[in-house]
């Protein structure tokens, strides 16, 4: 009899005219905001996206422009390269390889709130995403390619910094960074072979 009563009661009741009360499971899942926790989780991977988008494209966008502007080079052009020495179109690809993964790590960074933690992160990165513009203006624009070795160099140091700062708060946006640094020593070769043609 007790097993009756039990299975009994974890039935749901019956109401009135035989209509049995249904509880909405997505009713019961709603938080003081007034979404289901679904709501919530689309929109923060909505948001995740945008930001994302946002992160990568700027760096990317700022770039393009670059090579847009300066990055047509009529003595890069025309200088003896060696067998190792990149043509102009895969350094401009590299560049944006660069700005991509820059972009990548530093929104990995953001999203992991590394950036209020740590605001000297910020920085670095603000620093090397500058310089690294201001590379093609300098030596393909004005053709001051001095200046613009101590560029890579401080570009380099940036890097490096950004590389350690970010594998702290993060170790996948470190590790982004890493190929950056190749970059750095590709534009600082480049560079080098300029000046003393």
């Amino acid at each position: 009899m007790a097993s009756q009563e039990l299975k009994h009661r974890t039935q749901p009741e019956e109401q009135g005219g035989g209509e049995t009360k249904e509880i909405d499971a997505a009713a019961t899942d709603m938080n003081s905001s007034g979404k289901t926790r679904r709501q919530k989780k689309t929109g923060l991977a909505r948001r995740g996206f945008r930001s994302l988008g946002l992160a990568v494209s700027f760096p990317i966008s700022l770039t393009i422009m670059d090579i847009y502007l300066f990055g047509s080079s009529n003595r890069y052009r025309n200088i003896e390269k060696p067998f190792y020495f990149p043509p102009l179109w895969a350094l401009h690809m590299a560049c944006l390889a660069a700005a991509f993964l820059s972009g990548l790590s530093a929104w990995l960074v953001w999203a992991d709130g590394g950036f209020h933690r740590q605001p000297n992160a910020l920085l670095l990165y603000l620093g090397q995403l500058g310089l690294s513009l201001g590379w093609y203006p300098i030596v393909f624009g004005a053709g001051a390619t001095r200046v613009g070795l101590v560029m890579c160099i401080a570009l380099f140091g940036a890097m490096v910094g950004c590389s350690r700062m970010f594998r702290v708060m993060n170790p996948i946006a470190g590790d982004l960074v890493k190929p950056c640094l190749i970059w750095a020593l590709l534009l600082s070769i480049v560079n080098l072979r300029l000046m003393y043609h």
